[in-house]
């Protein structure tokens, strides 16, 4: 069984995932943050393949990307970089989160069999269209046993919603905002509204909450209104802080008490 599908069969609730960009903060650290984040008991990882356009992410994620591209980071670097990991003994579900251009040039049959090799078991393309996903992507990546993660936003039409939930597999990465990445201090009232909704339509599908957060009050209400949450930029900004796993994973855990 995919490692994804398996482990929403073991844990539908209090999940927490972790972002970074491969390649930052140091070319050769995305093995090592890796195995610092498995062994801290986080549930699921996304490895961001940098891109020097990246349109759904905020200043942050950005600054990370291009630090990444400068220090050599490329798509096939990053499959060799995760190539030994599962040999070692890593076991908890990895996903990439890219866009459509670096793995439009790799070519989608190249792309999906490197992440079997590789042990990858989701991606994430946020400016995958839909249709192309269907008719093009779908049946490589399902020949090949890897999740393709769809995102909704407060914009997405119920109509549009269900049609994911019937179409994909995995989960469905439930977008807090319409804005770009970013943290933020608290879900207002809107954003609660949206959870609510989400909630009352009884997706077949688990959900996991990202963008923007970073403290105790966004992750609780995170994970009360789906099977877990996403973090991303407060560890990426942690990580150019401290420049290791280790602190910054202590720095982030530090933050979501607070």
């Amino acid at each position: 069984m995919n490692r994804i599908n398996s482990l929403f069969e073991r844990k539908s609730t209090g999940l927490l995932s972790l972002y970074f960009c491969a390649g930052h903060p140091t070319p050769d650290s995305t093995a090592d943050i890796i195995r610092t984040l498995e062994a801290a008991g986080i549930d699921f990882i996304e490895v961001g393949i940098p891109f020097s356009d990246p349109m759904a992410d905020g200043p942050v994620i950005q600054d990370a990307a291009t630090k990444a591209l400068r220090g050599g980071m490329t798509l096939r670097k990053l499959f060799s970089q995760l190539e030994p990991l599962r040999g070692e003994g890593v076991r908890l579900p990895l996903i990439l989160m890219g866009y459509m251009n670096p793995i439009y040039h790799m070519g989608y049959e190249s792309f999906f069999r490197r992440c079997k090799e590789t042990g990858i078991d989701g991606v994430i393309i946020p400016d995958l269209p839909f249709r192309d996903y269907l008719d093009e992507v779908k049946p490589i990546s399902d020949r090949y046993d890897i999740r393709v993660i769809m995102l909704i936003t407060p914009e997405t039409s119920e109509e549009r919603i269900r049609f994911i939930d019937q179409n994909t597999d995995g989960f469905i990465y439930m977008v807090s905002s319409a804005a770009t990445t970013g943290a933020q201090k608290e879900f207002d009232a809107a954003k609660q509204a949206y959870f609510a909704k989400i909630n009352a339509m009884q997706l077949k599908h688990p959900r996991m909450i990202g963008f923007g957060i970073s403290n105790r009050q966004t992750l609780q209400s995170a994970q009360r209104n789906a099977a877990g949450a996403i973090i991303g930029s407060k560890f990426v900004s942690l990580l150019d802080q401290y420049k290791a796993p280790g602190p910054a994973l202590e720095a982030l855990f530090q933050a979501l008490e607070r």
